[in-house]
């Protein structure tokens, strides 16, 4: 969906739908600006209030358009970031079977907002029906906003549709299923993304036989128990350029059985979204490469499936990782920690200068952020900062967690140097301590997306979650950069 911005309204054949965004005081301002015929009877009649997403019908009294309407702010001036997506959602809602184009007045929004609400209804407008015998009868395919006051540039603009078209990437590869994304349809996306950029991106592919020369006991414990062999992917953005790159690091398990410690069966079919930080990586390098910002990142994905078999991991089993620390196995099912640890010592020849690991890695994090917030841990104030604004601005927001010492001793293993779980308290922390065992060489951030970046239940689906947030913090990093 392409999204314009202009200051006034455009009367032409395109615009099939009119949309003005109102609170109760900017109502007469609507009807002088767009000379609304008959709107104190209709209001009176229809004891419209403007209230939060309240719609008015304005079929045949606007003369510059055939097709309008008034949907309601609620109090503009109070108006939150939370409620920008639900005003989204019906805007998208009620245009996208019946209009290509449509237009949508956002004068009455703050105009502080205004970044917020075009990238909202980028959001609004996905659905995945990729394996539907009977598609969406969907047709939008523009929106034109308007406004006067607008601070929207086309800068920006053109970085909302990078991250719709990287979001949608994401979701897609999330809401597929395990038996045709895994390990080796990750790498096929990877390269087939380099194809389409092949002077923007690099792709390297690591085999198992390649990962155990590398000594990468730790990831190949994980994927031994599947047919399917585990990969990993690096695409690197920009290679030419000479600063020391942002290395993004996602989790990419295609589908988590728990191994030989089981998951109980009931929702295991969501387990195919346990990749979902592999997807963010490979939907954030695809809006780089739309958006064309001027900085130097390298995606890294780990990818692997988890199955119990006669050739999988025992609990009770000692590893050695690639870093040479040896790691006891006691839950099979803490196996994300056990392809990103070795990832993160991989990734150490690209000399970064910064490295943020993306991954649904806890439970824990669910229990304690739900699905609102991910949960971020780093030892590094001043990345950690930069982390949260970036999720403020695309408002795909972060909570900074704890990952201190004075954890560090409920991964301690009699039989091995550490040991892949803490026990049952601070679950989400101790997986983020696990992991700083792996990072001490370089400034690391680790994104818990566990409880964000995939909705549960009978509509489950893929947010795409944190790719706003990663291509926020980029674009914010390549603007200082320039």
């Amino acid at each position: 969906m392409k999204l314009t911005m202009n200051t006034a309204f455009q009367e032409n054949a395109s615009n099939e739908y009119l949309l003005i965004l109102v609170d109760a005081e900017q109502v007469q301002t609507a009807a002088s600006t767009y000379k609304i015929n008959n709107l104190d009877t209709i209001i009176s009649a229809t004891q419209y209030k403007a209230a939060l997403n309240e719609s008015l019908a304005l079929i045949g009294n606007i003369s510059t358009a055939s097709n309008a309407a008034l949907l309601g702010l609620g109090q503009a001036t109070d108006l939150k970031a939370n409620k920008i997506a639900k005003i989204a959602q019906t805007v998208v809602k009620s245009a996208q079977k019946k209009f290509k184009t449509i237009s949508v007045d956002i004068s009455a929004l703050p105009s502080e907002l205004h970044y917020l609400f075009a990238l909202s209804l980028t959001q609004a407008a996905y659905a995945f029906d990729e394996f539907k015998s009977k598609k969406n009868e969907f047709v939008l395919e523009q929106i034109h906003l308007i406004a006067n006051n607008s601070t929207l540039t086309a800068e920006q603009l053109q970085l909302i549709q990078a991250i719709q078209t990287g979001q949608n990437q994401a979701r897609d590869l999330g809401n597929r299923p395990g038996n045709i994304c895994f390990p080796e349809y990750l790498a096929d996306q990877a390269i087939a993304l380099a194809a389409e950029y092949p002077e923007l991106l690099k792709v390297t592919v690591l085999d198992e036989q390649q990962m155990a020369d590398l000594g990468m006991g730790a990831f190949l414990a994980v994927s031994k128990g599947s047919d399917r062999p585990g990969r990993i992917i690096t695409i690197e953005y920009n290679a030419q350029r000479s600063e020391a790159p942002v290395v993004l690091v996602g989790k990419g398990v295609t589908f988590d059985t728990g191994g030989i410690s089981l998951k109980p069966g009931a929702g295991m079919d969501e387990m195919k979204y346990d990749m979902c930080g592999a997807a963010s990586v490979i939907g954030t390098l695809r809006a780089l490469c739309e958006s064309r910002l001027d900085i130097h990142v390298v995606g890294a994905i780990a990818a692997a499936e988890n199955m119990p078999s006669g050739g999988a991991t025992r609990p009770g089993d000692i590893v050695t990782t690639m870093s040479g620390q040896t790691v006891e196995i006691l839950n099979t099912d803490a196996e994300g920690r056990l392809v990103l640890c070795d990832t993160l010592t991989y990734i150490k020849r690209f000399n970064p200068a910064l490295v943020i690991d993306i991954a649904t890695l806890t439970g824990a994090c669910v229990v304690a952020l739900g699905s609102v917030l991910t949960g971020m841990f780093s030892p590094d104030d001043e990345l950690a900062a930069e982390i949260e604004a970036a999720g403020q601005t695309a408002f795909d927001r972060v909570w900074r967690m704890p990952v201190i010492e004075d954890y560090q001793e409920q991964l301690d293993s009699p039989f091995a140097d550490i040991a892949n779980i803490g026990g049952p308290k601070a679950g989400s922390v101790t997986a983020a301590c696990f992991l700083q065992r792996f990072t001490r060489d370089y400034r690391w951030a680790h994104l818990d997306v566990a409880g964000t970046a995939w909705a549960s239940g009978a509509n489950k689906n893929a947010t795409g979650r944190p790719v706003p947030l990663l291509v926020q913090f980029l674009a914010n990093r390549a603007s200082k950069n320039g």
